[in-house]
Formats: structure tokens, C-alpha cells, sequence
């Protein structure tokens, strides 16, 4: 039995990206010369992931071609049925592992590894079982809002299209990006429902699912909203492009 404290990591990278009005994959899109799935593996190698477990379906051959030696379990999810869905796939992998799954978008290419020790270490000073990296927005339009009771106790991520008129002028939105317990996770996984407006089962339903069964859930912030923006148009990707080019000159 691996110890408590020991990280692996699930990393998104099913979807086809339809916004990118492109035939290819979309982390398979190039970033300063490479894939945007690239970024994610380096963040999950850089913050000494045990295990990296790769949720691959649109075009999930090329992505296990190109990615074929860099010592990645690959499991496929055959349809897209949601991130919570995705997360599933996983599960055969983590059979004997009880300790924290880090989960990566394998589109956000800007997060640093410094931001995601950062995450592992607070989720571990405060014994959580779930804690979800978040950031502050003047604008959240579009994303899933942090929900959150007494002390800042995070109570439940509720997505747009399903937040009331209250709910949608929270500034903190969801990331993507997680820490979550490994037992948890797929129990948790296993259990989630599909009653909102996508049909879909969604990963941010394991925060409601914690809160019920009384386990703490907390949310971490990133300070530069940039690290984790999302690539879902090519707009995205060049705006993306751009930052990486200055983060680069920078280091």
C-alpha cells in the first residue's frame, strides 16, 4: 500500500474540441511547437506524479502514437458522457492505490507546477478529501461557480447553465483542476447522477456528494486567473500562444 501522501494524476484529454473547428484532436493542437496535451504530462512529471493515467476517445489512436513512450497508462472513454464519466475510466488503474489523484485538463497548457505543489500541499494541511484550484474572475460568465457556506467551507460547483441568478455573480469559478482522495473518488465517481441540462455526469458533482457524507472539501485560489484558462477556441490558442511566449521570456 503506497503512503497517504503519495500523488498520481488523471489527466482529461477525451473531448474533440469542436469550438476549434478542426479535425484534430484537441490536445493534440500545437502550442509553441507542441501538442497542448504536452503541458499537462510536464506538469504531472514535474510535481513527481507516482502514475499518470491519460483519459483518451477523439482520435485516441494518434494521441497513444504520439504519446507512446513517455510511460503513460491510457484509458479510453468511448463515449462522452461527461467529465465525471471521463474520471471513471480510470478506476482499474487505481485499484491498490490509496492516496491523492491529482486531476489535469489536458487543455489548459499555462498552469505552473509551483501552483499545483501549492494545491497538493494546502489539500494536505488541511486533511481534505476533495480541494478544487479556483480562480477569481471580474467576468465569470461561462464557468461553474464555487458555492460556499460558513468559514468558506466549499458546499457544492454549480455550472452556468444551471446556476440561479444569485449563484451566477459569485466571482470564484472552477478550474477543472482537483485534488481529490483516491477512495473517494471513484466511489464517488461511481454514484453520480445525470439530472441537469447537458445529460451529463459531471466531476463537480463529487463536492456535493463530500459534503453529504460529511468530508471537507476546500477550495484553493489562483492568484494569476491565466494559468488556468482553458484552450477551447483557436482565439484561445493564439491569446494562449502569446502568454506562454512571455512566461517563457520571463523564466
Amino acid at each position: 500500500m503506497m503512503e497517504k501522501n503519495s500523488l498520481c494524476t488523471i489527466i482529461l484529454a477525451a473531448g474533440k474540441g469542436t469550438r476549434m473547428k478542426s479535425d484534430l484532436a484537441k490536445v493534440l493542437h500545437p502550442l509553441c511547437g507542441k501538442p497542448l496535451l504536452s503541458y499537462s504530462l510536464d506538469v504531472a512529471g514535474t510535481v513527481g506524479s507516482e502514475k499518470i493515467v491519460v483519459i483518451i476517445g477523439h482520435q485516441a489512436s494518434i494521441v497513444r502514437e504520439i504519446f507512446k513512450d513517455k510511460g503513460l497508462i491510457f484509458a479510453e472513454q468511448r463515449e462522452q458522457l461527461g467529465t465525471g464519466h471521463a474520471v471513471l475510466q480510470a478506476r482499474d488503474s487505481f485499484l491498490d492505490y490509496d492516496g491523492t489523484i491529482l486531476i489535469l485538463c489536458g487543455d489548459v497548457p499555462l498552469l505552473r507546477p509551483s501552483t499545483i505543489l501549492a494545491l497538493f500541499e494546502y489539500h494536505n494541511s488541511e486533511k481534505a478529501t476533495v480541494t478544487v484550484l479556483t480562480t477569481i474572475l471580474d467576468n465569470p460568465s461561462g464557468y461553474g461557480r464555487i458555492v460556499k457556506g460558513e468559514r468558506g467551507r466549499v458546499l457544492k460547483i454549480v455550472e452556468e447553465r444551471d446556476a440561479t441568478d444569485k449563484e451566477k455573480k459569485i466571482r470564484e469559478i472552477n478550474s477543472g483542476i482537483y485534488c481529490v482522495e483516491s477512495k473517494f473518488l471513484f466511489e464517488a465517481t461511481a454514484g453520480i447522477g445525470r439530472d441537469n441540462t447537458q445529460k451529463e455526469y459531471y466531476l463537480t458533482d463529487i463536492v456535493e456528494i463530500a459534503c453529504r457524507k460529511g468530508y471537507p472539501v476546500r477550495s484553493f485560489i489562483a492568484s494569476d486567473h491565466g494559468e488556468v484558462m482553458g484552450i477551447n477556441t483557436l482565439g484561445d490558442l493564439n491569446r494562449a500562444g502569446r502568454l506562454a511566449a512571455a512566461q517563457l521570456s520571463t523564466e
